[in-house]
């Protein structure tokens, strides 16, 4: 199982880039350690892959597009591919700590095309309805494939046939979450998928020109929307405006700029698009709790741990 303390994303963009082993094997048995993250949250991101997670220990918050669930230790769920998604840590009080299976479709379905893609993968990563599920440890048939999801973290990666046995472990979870999940898979889709993509292609666009002056107006057109339909894809995918996302874009940046390099504040003021080293002070400040230079202190040392 690998140990994450930190994402990394495609470039230019929030997909985020899945340490494989192999790409011939698409699968990744993960233990994040929230608290070593350099913010109080995950930001918002999306990947190809399935992910089934347990929350071993603390609180955590998903956000969705449509949906907001609060996972505390020993529930777990599952979040569709390519579904915008953002955690965030709810509590310091215990260690944040969140085991994830990570899988491309195919590992479970096969042959692009066979029955088994077409009948038990398809109808439910092309269900616009069915963002993420939870799972609680208090209803039985969810407690169950919650017993089944932590069994599968105890396979031993070097053992005799591993890849199969977890592919077979995967396929386990996968009919019993088909089963649960199929009340919501005959309900109407929704438009989120197209309006998803939409703000995808806008977060691009910020993610590329964070460091220039962006306005609303550009994004929009980034997008072939109007400024009014921009406002509206932002507010409905990830509940803030787009001033606010570039905001907090610029924050994380500066975040991972401060804890993993030499350059000045200055410089990482100037360079995330948050100006003088006073206003930039006061930004971050507002947004982390720590001056830019208290929080360099705090996560240089933290990441050497």
């Amino acid at each position: 199982m690998k140990t994450i303390r930190s994402l990394e994303f495609q470039t230019g963009s929030k997909e985020e880039k899945l340490p494989y082993a192999t790409p011939d094997f698409p699968y990744l048995a993960s233990r994040a350690e929230l608290d070593y993250y350099g913010e109080s949250f995950v930001p918002w991101h999306w990947h190809n892959a399935i992910e089934l997670f347990f929350i071993e220990s603390g609180t955590i918050k998903y956000y969705t597009p449509s949906e907001i669930l609060v996972f505390p230790a020993g529930s777990g769920g599952f979040i569709n591919s390519n579904i915008l998604h953002k955690t965030e840590i709810l509590t310091r009080k215990e260690k944040n700590i969140q085991l994830l299976h990570i899988f491309e479709p195919e590992l479970i379905a096969g042959s692009r095309g066979n029955l088994i893609e077409q009948k038990y993968i398809m109808p439910v990563i092309t269900a616009s309805q069915l963002e993420m599920a939870a799972l609680y440890p208090d209803i039985p048939e969810q407690a169950s494939i919650l017993d089944l999801i932590r069994k599968a973290f105890r396979l031993s990666e070097n053992g005799f046939g591993y890849e199969i046995k977890i592919r077979e472990a995967l396929s386990q979870i996968w009919i019993q979450l088909f089963r649960i999940c199929t009340p919501v898979l005959q309900e109407s889709s929704r438009p989120a998928g197209r309006i998803a993509e939409k703000a995808k292609t806008m977060m691009l666009y910020i993610h590329e020109h964070f460091s220039e002056k962006v306005s609303v107006e550009a994004l929009a057109k980034a997008a072939f929307l109007s400024e009014r339909e921009c406002y509206r894809v932002f507010q409905n995918c990830l509940h803030m405006s787009p001033v606010e996302y570039m905001k907090s874009y610029r924050i994380q940046m500066a975040c991972q700029m401060l804890a993993n390099s030499e350059k000045s504040v200055t410089e990482i003021g100037y360079f995330c698009g948050l100006g003088s080293p006073s206003y930039f002070g006061k930004v971050f400040h507002r947004a982390t709790g720590d001056t830019p230079l208290e929080y360099r202190k705090k996560w240089q040392n933290h990441n050497k741990k």
